[in-house]
């Protein structure tokens, strides 16, 4: 079984029943209306943010500064009733700044001294770290463990950390300055990639009503650790048929340039230097699972996977030199794998998981 998949355990979830998924559905509603309390817009960066969270994965928020990233980070930990610690990055943080370290204490009762272990921020529910390009790959590599396997490793010993657990980080774009670019198994662990854009003109005007006069919002908590918990079972539990895998797998699939499968599309191979690889398709799924379940549905349609495709794939395509010089982003590359890849064409597969007859049909 693959890393992503592991928290699933070996054996499979039951289907949620229509009651519990109804429940879901009522809770997601309440976090967006808590929400909307505090943030101005961004509709679609608040869905993907809690599909991400409803399927025990961590995302990665990019955008110029000034566009309430971090408030939006913070305020989801309002309306959930966890603990909630955040790191702002620096290009002097350590390592054990963000996971703990092992100091000499004296035993009082025993006169000896010993090691002790003294928790960094990262052993909370919800971390946020704040601007984490700006701080150097060492520093960076501190979160992997803990994001794949919920644990932190210290002296030898290994600290498990409570679930759930979320890292909700921020990220301004790498060609500013004073930033590092992550790592490719960094960006890897992160589920989606969301990126935030400008509001609009309407939704800009009430930002400047909202933060120019006074405000005091007070948001109610929605959900508890338990109910999280209970939720993400709910969404591994939610039917994907075998034309939905296909549909996943052909999306991923058809990134591939290299390897004894590469399969990638021939619309899109000379765009590409690295594709994405089985993390990719597996979130496809599980982001998928999430959106049915919060929308009150117990089966997923390829319109859920085309929905996470851009958040899931963006940071797992590698563009090569012929694709900066046109102004070829992976976001325009999945604009034209969902386009090109019908997802009603599951037949006739070739080697590299692809139809050999491309239908034209958009997934939307």
């Amino acid at each position: 079984m693959s890393d992503a998949a592991s928290g699933a355990g070996a054996r499979a979830s039951a289907p949620p029943d229509v009651a519990d998924l109804g429940k879901v559905r009522d809770a997601y509603q309440r976090m967006k209306r808590e929400l909307a309390q505090v943030i101005v817009g961004q509709e679609a960066v608040i869905d993907e943010l809690l599909i991400a969270l409803f399927s025990r994965g961590h995302c990665l928020l990019v955008g110029v500064p000034g566009l309430a990233k971090t408030l939006l980070v913070s305020s989801v930990a309002r309306v959930l009733d966890l603990s909630f610690k955040r790191i702002q990055f620096t290009p002097d943080l350590m390592p054990s700044d963000i996971t703990g370290t092992e100091v000499i204490q004296e035993n009082k009762s025993t006169g000896a001294r010993e090691f002790r272990f003294l928790p960094g921020p990262i052993f909370a529910n919800v971390l946020l770290a704040d601007e984490i390009n700006r701080t150097p790959p060492k520093t960076q590599s501190a979160l992997l463990e803990a994001m794949q396997e919920y644990q932190v490793t210290a002296g030898g010993r290994k600290h498990q950390l409570e679930q759930p657990f979320f890292v909700l980080a921020t990220q301004n774009p790498i060609e500013q300055e004073g930033t590092y670019p992550l790592p490719e198994a960094q960006l890897d662990r992160f589920m989606f990639l969301i990126q935030v854009d400008y509001p609009a003109f309407e939704e800009e005007r009430r930002i400047l009503r909202l933060t120019t006069e006074q405000n005091h919002v007070e948001l109610q908590k929605v959900l508890t650790g338990p109910e999280i918990l209970r939720i993400q079972e709910l969404v591994r539990g939610v039917v994907v048929s075998n034309h939905a895998i296909d549909y996943a797998l052909r999306l991923a699939r058809a990134t591939r340039v290299r390897g004894k499968d590469a399969g990638a599309l021939p619309a899109v191979k000379e765009w590409l230097s690295w594709g994405a690889g089985p993390r990719a398709s597996q979130f496809l799924v599980l982001g998928a699972k999430a959106r049915a379940a919060l929308q009150g549905r117990a089966h997923v349609e390829p319109a859920d996977i085309a929905a996470v495709a851009h958040p899931v794939l963006r940071h797992r395509i590698v563009t090569n030199f012929h694709a900066e010089a046109e102004g070829i982003t992976s976001d325009v590359i999945v604009d034209r794998l969902l386009k090109e890849i019908d997802p009603n064409k599951t037949e006739h597969l070739d080697h590299g998981g692809l139809p050999k007859v491309l239908g034209s049909s958009g997934a939307q």
